[in-house]
């Protein structure tokens, strides 16, 4: 599949080939192996399609496809007996031209009549009410009177084979491509070429014929596209892992398309921005740059535009979030109106009725819920899974499928798949249970039991089976930041919390420091053994000990939480800069991705761990989860007597500011710290760190703006049920098959 991307026949576009004339012989068709496949594919009841069988809502499509065929027969003087079947399925369901519920094939007012004109050109009687005829006219007449733009433009040139002799040729020729076409459309370019002698218009159709022989799709080229869709899919089901090199296969294709500028990609919004997002999420080296041929002014000026092409929109909007430069300010005007966009259609969606109209609504309504910086990959897999439409129909000015969309393999692969991973992840958390009794964690009143959160936010970004390990470690650490946060903060005494940390300090000399109360001798006994065990399983991984790193990794930890305590106890004021040098450590993520990085697969050697690039990234995200928290925080700790980076710089702030306006700037920072981390991670030139070891800083940062984007997500119990969905629910592929 990956190899040969196939489209399905489009019978409305292989009948307009079927009616070019021969330049060398204008009573004879030009192809007629596309008239003979006419004359041999006309279904059961009379009408040609393109899915080879009935669908109820595509009776539009099949109007138009079969008016077409029967218009080739016609202007040929061949298949009486078909044209008569054909002339009969017409009449008998010409009600649904009418039927707003049914998908519509793009150009289908102006195209369907002016196919009605055509058949009088022919003297072809069509069984239609005069009155029907002049509804039909009159809706073609308001298509024409709209207002003039340049979008505008592009569509009457795209439903050519609708206006016929009334059609600008000149402005016609100012779409055509270097392929010869209109559009990569085989029916605009066959209507052009009957109306307009051109050699590339010939040529173009002549290669197609060599290429397919007898029917043609309703696109071509289009090989870049839907090999992106199946990268995509493979990806958003979760199966992507199993093809890497197929994957890899078609991104440097498509890089290398990407270099040479070629029209598919750079004429259509939907593959550019598919492009654009793919190829710079995988690390390649694309400019944003290309992207503003499809801003806000120029979308709408385009084609697309003046459809209002929601699944364009909703690439563009995709690809907009991923901003990596700060000199991308063009990336962000294109969030701010696509967005603005997708959320009118979106207070629309009550008008979309038919089945089709409301999987693109879902499209919007997960791309503007989910964004990319908060989509965890269990998370998004199974809501893909779910979601997933089999037979998935698209729809030009005629309906095709493709066996790289919607097919019904990926789904079955993509169940079991999960359903897989599901076994595993489950069989890890009763580890862990067994870890939190074992290790009395769940005797300590005062700590909150977070265990399924913090598996939650491992399993749900570290998928691979072979990385439990990296899971173990993710999630144990989890909950001992969790417990140590909560003794800190209200269930140790200032002795406790220097008893622990002097024991962590001390804890490989053989001095003899003793456990001042119970609830320390659980909390040492509980890190130390977790410590010892992620030095002595990253060995095998890393040839090396790495249990004084992460020793020195805890005790960073503890001395920036006895800081914020004594902070609190002195009633100290700190300056900004002191509390954020301190809180993004405090904040506590240095235990949890740090040491799980020994876990991910390639080497992590010193001069790594060392290295300004691994601490930066470090930072990044730490700073963009104590801001996350703090504004989050501000209202419960102000309660508690407690400052933070909202309170601190209301107070430190020579101007009179609100915790609005504060709110507004942390954000912004928030944004900021957000593409610098995500830059740091595509980042290839230069870069020490290895890229698995860099994407799970950012899959941390998901896990926080997915934790915060509503409210204090690990505090609060809003999340149980993505939790809940992720690691103790199943998915049932004949449910979804059937659905």
């Amino acid at each position: 599949m990956f190899d040969q991307i196939e489209l399905s026949v489009s019978s409305y576009d292989t009948a307009w080939v079927a009616m070019v004339p021969s330049p060398t012989s204008p009573h004879n068709p030009c192809f007629p192996a596309c008239l003979n496949w006419l004359l041999d594919n006309q279904l059961p009841d009379g009408s040609w399609g393109p899915c080879r069988c009935p669908h109820p809502m595509l009776t539009k499509d099949a109007l138009s496809s079969t008016l077409a065929c029967v218009l080739a027969l016609r202007r040929w003087g061949v298949g009486e007996e078909q044209m008569t079947k054909g002339l009969r399925f017409i009449e008998s369901h010409f009600g649904s031209v009418s039927d707003e519920n049914q998908l519509t094939p793009i150009g289908f007012d102006i195209i369907f009549s002016g196919m009605v004109e055509y058949a009088r050109e022919l003297n072809l009687n069509l069984p239609l009410r005069s009155t029907d005829i002049d509804t039909l006219f009159h809706k073609r007449d308001l298509e024409f009177r709209r207002e003039k733009s340049k979008g505008r433009e592009a569509y009457l040139a795209y439903v050519s084979e609708g206006i016929g002799k009334r059609q600008d040729w000149e402005m016609v020729m100012k779409y055509q491509r270097k392929n010869g076409s209109l559009f990569n459309s085989p029916s605009a370019t066959a209507a052009a070429l009957s109306y307009l002698p051109n050699a590339g218009f010939l040529s173009y159709l002549t290669e197609l014929l060599e290429k397919f022989e007898n029917g043609v799709p309703t696109v071509h080229p289009s090989h870049i596209y839907p090999r992106l869709c199946m990268v995509e899919t493979l990806e958003s089901l979760g199966i992507g892992q199993h093809f890497r090199e197929e994957i890899t296969s078609v991104l440097d294709e498509t890089y290398r398309c990407w270099l040479q500028g070629e029209e598919e990609i750079f004429l259509d919004p939907v593959t550019c921005a598919m492009a654009f997002r793919i190829l710079r999420v995988n690390g390649y080296d694309v400019s944003s740059e290309l992207l503003t041929a499809f801003d806000e002014q120029n979308f709408f000026n385009s084609l697309g535009g003046y459809l209002k092409d929601l699944d364009a929109v909703v690439e563009l909007f995709k690809a907009s979030q991923m901003i990596i430069h700060p000199n991308e300010q063009f990336l962000e005007k294109q969030i701010s109106w696509t967005s603005r966009f997708l959320k009118q259609e979106l207070s629309n969606s009550s008008t979309y009725a038919n089945k089709h109209k409301q999987n693109i609504i879902q499209k919007v309504n997960d791309a503007l819920e989910f964004p990319h910086y908060a989509s965890l990959e269990r998370v998004v897999h199974r809501r893909n899974i779910v979601n997933y439409v089999v037979d998935d129909i698209r729809m030009l000015k005629s309906s095709y499928r493709s066996s790289s969309i919607g097919n019904k393999d990926f789904l079955r692969l993509a169940v079991e798949n999960f359903n897989a991973r599901h076994s595993i992840y489950q069989e890890e958390l009763k580890q862990l249970e067994r870890w939190v009794r074992e290790k009395r964690l769940d005797k300590l009143k005062f700590a909150r039991q977070k265990l399924a959160y913090c598996y939650f936010s491992a399993a749900a970004t570290i998928c691979s089976p072979e990385l439990s390990n990296a899971r173990i470690s993710w999630a144990k650490n989890g909950v001992l930041t969790t417990v140590v946060d909560d003794f800190f903060d209200v269930g140790g005494s200032e002795d406790e919390l220097s008893n622990l940390i002097q024991l962590v300090e001390k804890h490989d000399l053989d001095t003899n420091i003793h456990c001042c109360s119970e609830e320390v001798e659980i909390i040492f006994s509980a890190l130390h053994s977790t410590i010892s065990e992620i030095g002595e399983k990253a060995i095998a991984w890393q040839g090396r000990n790495v249990k004084t790193h992460v020793t020195e990794i805890w005790l960073a930890l503890l001395r920036s939480m006895l800081q914020e305590a004594q902070w609190l106890k002195q009633k100290a004021v700190p300056t900004m800069n002191e509390y954020m040098t301190n809180g993004y450590v405090s904040f506590a993520l240095g235990p949890i991705i740090l040491p799980a990085l020994y876990f991910i697969g390639p080497r992590v050697s010193e001069d790594v761990v060392k290295s300004p690039e691994y601490n930066l990234l470090y930072k990044s995200v730490s700073t963009c989860g104590r801001l996350l928290n703090d504004i989050h925080g501000f209202k419960r700790e102000s309660m508690e007597g407690k400052l933070n980076a909202v309170s601190l710089h209301m107070i430190h702030s020579t101007d009179s500011v609100t915790k609005d306006d504060v709110n507004r700037e942390m954000k912004h920072l928030i944004e900021e710290r957000r593409r610098e981390l995500h830059g740091l991670v595509l980042q290839q030139n230069g870069s020490t760190v290895p890229r698995e070891c860099k994407e799970l800083f950012w899959k941390m940062s998901k896990v926080l703006h997915l934790f915060y984007v509503k409210d204090d997500g690990f505090t609060s119990h809003e999340m149980g049920s993505v939790v809940n969905a992720v690691i103790n629910e199943p998915v049932f592929v004949d449910e979804l098959l059937v659905s």
